[in-house]
């Protein structure tokens, strides 16, 4: 049990630095790329020409495979072509900012600039596979959010705070403890020689990195730390760059809202074409020898900085934060003098979103506040009549629907 404890440490001191700087440059590129922005350059765009904005706009945002698909649906109610939302879906996820930063830290600044290049190219392959080849929508249909609840008066240095260290901390804080967990459990009790004899090296690797990372819900960032285990194991850097690719950009739930927002005809020819490019870059990568720094690093450091240690426990502050705001969030605090109200609420599209009405409500006396994102239900405590809690929900941009 040390040793687990003390090869989760010693990942988190590596990661920390360049998760953190990661975190805040994505803050700045979340008010630079806004999903306004995004929005109005893809809505209502056809043509090849869109394809190619979509999947260079979706590269650098710091959105994962859940996440991506609000936006994904906007773009799509404000009159995107299927192909540039395609285009969008599959490269927003593959990577980020903050993703860079630690492949930088982690794999070298080669591999952290091959995998947004990656990312880039697959995307655009994969929305001119739909363009050709299944252009129209159908019939199908999902919640289409609006964008995320920006307060347009709140300053931009406020917003790239927020929106580093509480929105995408939130967003992507637990799938990078259960990576970080995950490659922890794989350095030390994996044994080689069951890469070596069931996993293999080469093609094989890579059909098996797709079949774990095709239904697994992890993020850019997190499914690092899991392919350097990998790695470390004896699996070849173009396996793990399939199960960066594959891991990041699907699992079961966006894959099941990916067939409501493109059909599912699309979806198919989405996921294969992911699979076929995936193996086609991953072969590329193994036919040209590229390294990574030396696997060892990621073990105990006789010259860990300060910068280290600091940026450790700040990761250490945000992961405790996130946890104790869902745990607030679920805390049975019930009271007898207070009527259960039970709404229906719409427009959500972030846990931002759940955090204003939240806050408002908590600022009212409410207790037992729970408020699914996706359904729009809302259940808590508070002695109040409907009315002046409807007006309060409405006064920060959201709909009460029942």
């Amino acid at each position: 049990m040390y040793n687990l404890f003390l090869n989760i440490w010693n990942l988190l001191l590596e990661i920390s630095p360049f998760l953190v700087q990661g975190f805040l440059f994505a803050g700045i590129l979340s008010v630079i790329i806004s999903k306004n922005f995004v929005q109005n350059n893809l809505g209502n765009k056809h043509g090849i020409l869109s394809i190619v904005k979509a999947s260079i706009f979706g590269v650098p945002l710091p959105l994962c495979s859940c996440s991506v698909i609000p936006v994904a649906a906007s773009l799509k109610k404000n009159g995107a072509s299927k192909g540039a939302v395609t285009s969008f879906l599959f490269s927003t996820p593959q990577t980020g900012i903050d993703s860079f930063m630690v492949t930088y830290g982690l794999l070298g600044p080669i591999v952290a600039l091959v995998r947004p290049f990656i990312a880039l190219i697959s995307g655009i392959l994969c929305g001119l596979i739909i363009y050709f080849f299944d252009p129209n929508y159908e019939k199908a249909t999902v919640d289409e959010e609006d964008s995320c609840c920006d307060d347009e008066n709140e300053s931009k240095i406020k917003k790239i705070f927020t929106y580093s260290f509480i929105t995408l901390p939130r967003d992507i804080m637990k799938p990078l403890l259960i990576g970080i967990f995950i490659a922890a459990l794989i350095n030390i009790y994996l044994p080689a020689s069951i890469v070596e004899n069931f996993i293999g090296q080469g093609f094989i690797s890579m059909i098996v990195m797709i079949v774990i990372g095709l239904p697994l819900y992890i993020c850019a960032t997190a499914s690092i730390p899991i392919a350097l285990a990998m790695m470390g194991k004896g699996v070849t850097l173009g396996a793990a760059l399939v199960f960066l690719m594959v891991g990041a950009a699907t699992n079961t739930t966006s894959i099941a809202t990916m067939t409501q927002i493109l059909g599912k005809r699309a979806t198919v020819i989405n996921l294969i074409s992911l699979i076929l490019i995936s193996l086609f870059f991953g072969m590329i990568v193994d036919l040209f020898s590229i390294s990574i720094p030396n696997l060892d690093h990621i073990h105990i450091h006789e010259h860990t900085s300060y910068i280290n240690y600091i940026s450790a426990f700040i990761i250490i502050g945000l992961a405790a934060n996130t946890l104790l705001s869902s745990i607030k969030s679920k805390t049975n605090t019930y009271d007898n003098s207070q009527k259960v109200i039970h709404l229906k609420i719409g427009g959500m599209s972030c846990n931002n979103c759940i955090q204003k009405i939240t806050s408002e409500l908590e600022s009212m006396g409410a207790s037992n506040i729970s408020i699914d994102l996706k359904s729009g239900d809302a259940t808590f405590n508070l002695d109040k009549d409907l009315q002046t809690i409807q007006s309060s929900i409405e006064s920060l941009g959201f709909q009460i629907l029942s």
